[in-house]
């Protein structure tokens, strides 16, 4: 599977940005999707995950209610909503996939896009 994630851009706080990451292979709707975030200096982190077949969601706290993740099988493509952005949500955000079991940490997952850098302004 190859992941390329876009959408990324820079935005004042408070604004909204929508990530996308377009999967390669036939495969597609085997796979669970995750998008994590590393901010400089920082470790990447959780953000949100979506499994195979949609049934299941998961949101990091800091971004729960702001952000949502959805799938889209014809297109191969999942989505990253972004709204209410916060100063703090500045990162490169990378999308990931794995086989059909959700999950949180980045050590799961054995697909990986190259990255979209999201700066949000004060």
């Amino acid at each position: 599977v190859q992941l390329q994630a876009s959408g990324g851009g820079l935005v004042q706080a408070g604004g909204s940005l929508r990530l996308s990451c377009a999967a390669s292979g036939r495969t597609f709707s085997r796979y669970s999707m995750g998008w994590f975030r590393q901010a400089l200096g920082k470790e990447r982190e959780f953000v949100a995950a979506i499994s195979w077949n949609g049934g299941s969601l998961y949101y990091a706290d800091s971004v729960l209610g702001r952000f949502t993740i959805s799938g889209d099988n014809a297109k191969n493509t999942v989505y990253l909503q972004m709204n209410s952005l916060k100063p703090e949500d500045t990162a490169v955000y990378y999308c990931a996939a794995r086989m059909f079991t959700i999950a949180r940490t980045p050590t799961e997952y054995d697909y990986w896009g190259q990255g979209t850098q999201v700066t949000v302004s004060s």
